[in-house]
């Protein structure tokens, strides 16, 4: 943001319910929102009958950086890992609650600035921010729950995969691994890499368009592709094989690699936080367009890269 000698407001200036009237004030919902913020609580519509629910929890310096991202990135990030992990079920979203926690120094503008990446990045889902609250912290910290619609559909869980099915992702990978390496080095460029660990772009419609197609796991890639398969082989009691031959790793991230003296394929094979979806499929010719086969699924146990353990840590790890 450009300095200015000017003082800048701070949400203790403002206030609470000053910054609340700010940042919900002229925002359109969708037709899932029956009653929207301002009241006790919310009243979202569930067609279905049942409703997904998810929440993930960001904390500055942990999951952003003020100095690496814009509130605007920052904000539009927070939605899009909710909003991920619905369409991992197969379910569209419908709401979303946004919590936020910060120092009573921090700048307005830097708040409003995220919720406006919040109702962005809500639109581009097809939900409505529908309530939540502020409170004072040491540091900020955004806490989102995302509400889902099934549609008339079974969730698709981790634990359906079956040996024979083959493992198929939608969305990129290594991307924001890429960018995280840039900016760890203190570079801002390549956009296009950057920008994918600012804020990662997930396949929303994917999820539903999976499991309309008959998937029979999927998944999130929220830590890294073969961590999150890890997830998969352990919830259905089977073994994966990820066939590197069928991996795409993008010639973007090959210059970048080797400009930084990295490995691409490990990004592509580890690196977290691009919110891809992976899913099994039992028929091949199930597999809906915008989606790549990488591997089968087998009896046994495990995540396996060319019928080998691979030879490094597999992806993210909280405390680790």
């Amino acid at each position: 943001m450009p300095e200015s000698d000017e003082p800048r407001e701070t949400v203790g200036d403002v206030g609470e319910f000053g910054l609340i009237r700010r940042v919900t004030a002229g925002r359109r919902q969708p037709a899932t929102t029956l009653l929207g913020p301002g009241d006790d609580a919310a009243v979202v519509a569930a067609p279905d009958g049942r409703v997904v629910t998810t929440t993930d929890v960001l904390v500055e310096g942990v999951h952003f950086r003020m100095d690496w991202s814009t509130p605007e990135h920052v904000g539009r990030k927070a939605i899009a890992v909710n909003v991920s992990d619905i369409a991992a079920m197969g379910a569209v979203p419908t709401g979303l609650l946004v919590g936020v926690a910060c120092p009573r120094t921090t700048p307005a503008e830097v708040i409003e600035g995220m919720v406006s990446g919040m109702w962005q990045e809500a639109a581009r889902a097809g939900a409505g921010i529908v309530g939540g609250d502020v409170v004072a912290a040491e540091q900020i910290v955004i806490s989102v729950t995302a509400l889902g619609d099934l549609e008339g559909r079974a969730p698709i869980t981790r634990g359906g995969a079956l040996p024979g099915d083959v493992v198929a992702v939608c969305g990129r990978l290594g991307w924001s691994a890429a960018g995280l390496a840039v900016l760890g080095r203190g570079f801002r460029s390549p956009v296009s890499v950057v920008g994918a660990y600012r804020s990662p772009e997930p396949p929303y419609p994917a999820g539903p368009q999976a499991a309309q197609a008959g998937a029979t796991s999927m998944i999130d890639l929220s830590d890294g592709l073969l961590a999150d398969l890890a997830h998969v082989a352990t919830a259905s009691s089977v073994a994966i094989d990820v066939q590197t031959s069928q991996v795409l790793v993008h010639q973007r991230l090959v210059e970048v690699a080797s400009a930084l003296g990295a490995d691409a394929r490990h990004w592509v094979l580890t690196g977290g936080e691009d919110h891809a979806l992976a899913a099994t499929f039992s028929d091949p010719a199930a597999v809906p367009q915008g989606w790549a086969v990488i591997g089968t699924v087998r009896r046994g146990g495990g995540v396996t890269v060319d019928g080998r353990e691979y030879e490094k840590p597999p992806g993210w790890q909280h405390w680790r």
